[in-house]
């Protein structure tokens, strides 16, 4: 069930396209990893598997009369209003609500998806009034964009900024209010109808191609799962919820061991000799790599990376970021990748210069400070 009280279709029913699941999973488990970008043809589940993700994941507490979901567990996050009520000595009151699922509304301007200050109000009455948009009905939860190729590349650099900064500033004539912005982009796109520009590709931190299943059986299951969804949704939901349940129970186990999961140095050399051999632009690729690797290994109940989270994150992390060839022409398949991964620690293990563990802090600059475990 969704945010709106609806019932969506189940995440644990989709068939096949395990590695979009995957990647939102990982985003689910670590929202700072910075957001998927799903491309393929339409009507291969891609905003079905965004919304059943919003619709599995545990309440949240929220600030009960505010519009900008903020955590009352974490002040240095609040909004501006709901400093200065605490300011003021209020007790701001909670209540529990459902992960937010917003889609942006095709054709959205600026001012729709930052917010608006009130001039007139602010100079006439002396009252700060802000008009929350996107981004703050979006904040701790899933923000879906269709489309994304189709969106004025302006816009999806404030997205991407916000998704980055965690935080949404908006200043008109010396007036300025803030709010959180934590939220998981997903964007979505059909290759067929233009492209995103480079510097937009990079800024998402992962990406997926979906097709459409070939296999006839499978393709059967899809048949059958709509159907019977459609003509009983309660159900069908009935049926999954406990597959759901369980999904669940392992996305927040995940989210609690994160924080413990260690590297090493040695890790750290085998993913930038990687990316260097792969001639990777930027390092923005390198950070996104240990960060998805960090939460595979929490999905998988692991304290420490191995190589073969390094393969999976990876495998999420280059497509959009290989020069000029697909991903899959670059022989990057699990098989043939764990051995470019062995070639690249071996290479890397006399550039290593102590065998210290280190964890990982995942702040949401994406610079990561590294310490002692």
């Amino acid at each position: 069930m969704n945010s709106n009280g609806r019932l969506v279709f189940p995440f644990t029913a989709i068939v096949y396209q395990e590695r979009m699941k995957r990647a939102l999973i990982l985003n689910a488990i670590n929202s700072r990893i910075g957001g998927v970008l799903i491309r393929g043809e339409r009507g291969t589940a891609k905003s079905t598997a965004a919304r059943a993700l919003a619709a599995l994941l545990p309440e949240i507490n929220v600030v009960a009369d505010g519009a900008f979901n903020c955590d009352p567990d974490q002040s240095s996050s609040w909004c501006t209003a709901c400093r200065e009520r605490a300011a003021r000595g209020e007790v701001l009151p909670r209540v529990q609500k459902k992960v937010p699922f917003v889609e942006l509304p095709i054709g959205a301007t600026e001012d729709r998806v930052v917010g608006t200050l009130d001039i007139e109000s602010a100079i006439q009455k002396g009252e700060r009034r802000f008009e929350p948009g996107v981004l703050a009905a979006a904040n701790r939860g899933i923000l879906y964009v269709d489309e994304v190729n189709l969106l004025d590349d302006h816009i999806v650099d404030v997205l991407l900024d916000a998704a980055a900064m965690g935080v949404n500033t908006v200043e008109r004539e010396g007036i300025s209010f803030q709010h959180p912005s934590r939220f998981i982009l997903v964007g979505t796109m059909n290759p067929e109808e233009g492209d995103l520009r480079p510097q937009l590709l990079d800024r998402f931190a992962l990406c997926v191609d979906v097709r459409g299943v070939l296999d006839a059986r499978a393709r059967m299951q899809i048949i059958e799962r709509n159907l019977a969804f459609e003509e009983d949704p309660e159900n069908f939901y009935a049926e999954w919820h406990p597959h759901e349940v369980t999904l669940a129970q392992r996305i927040t186990d995940a989210r609690r061991l994160l924080p413990e999961v260690t590297y090493t140095r040695a890790d750290l050399g085998t993913i930038a000799q990687m990316m260097a051999e792969l001639g990777v632009d930027g390092h923005r690729g390198d950070l996104v790599i240990l960060k998805t690797a960090t939460a595979h290994a929490a999905w998988e109940g692991r304290r420490h990376i191995t190589d073969y989270d390094i393969v999976v994150a990876a495998e999420l992390t280059l497509p959009h970021r290989l020069k000029r060839r697909p991903f899959d022409e670059m022989q990057t398949s699990i098989e043939k990748m764990d051995k470019m991964l062995a070639q690249a620690r071996e290479r890397a293990e006399d550039a290593a210069t102590g065998p210290e563990e280190m964890t990982f802090d995942g702040d949401i600059t994406g610079e990561g400070k590294q310490k002692k475990a």
